[in-house]
């Protein structure tokens, strides 16, 4: 059996290569139904899989698209079946046919499933300082 720290880290590489691909599917997939998510730049918590998925449909309406994300400064903390995944994320991003680049710091909680999995089960980002 693979190792649980190297398990978990396969699945935040996964998630962080699929977001820097623009792979909507393969990226949502990483993440459990009923996860939760809190970003800085908007004014609400998204409370399940289903509400991020809407916002991001949304986003893509106003011309968004990742062009690449890099992470870096990552740190595990594994607590049984629940593990924490820290880093800081450069990304590259189109809006509306304008390139920005955001420097922002990310915690990903993720939880081992029944068949072994790990699934995101909440994802926090804030703005680096």
């Amino acid at each position: 059996m693979e190792h649980t720290d190297t398990a978990v880290l396969t699945a935040a590489d996964s998630l962080v290569e699929a977001f820097s691909k623009h792979d909507r599917d393969r990226y949502f997939a990483a993440f459990s139904k009923d996860a939760t998510f809190i970003f800085h730049n908007l004014d609400r918590p998204l409370r399940s899989r289903a509400d991020y998925e809407a916002e991001w449909a949304l986003w893509e309406r106003d011309g968004f698209k990742v062009l690449s994300c890099t992470s870096s400064d990552r740190n595990l903390q594994m607590l049984g079946s629940v593990a924490i995944f820290t880093h800081d994320v450069e990304t590259r991003a189109e809006f509306g046919g304008k390139t920005i680049t955001s420097q922002e710091r990310e915690t990903i909680i993720f939880e081992r499933q029944p068949d072994g999995k790990w699934l995101a089960v909440h994802e926090h980002l804030s703005r680096a300082s």
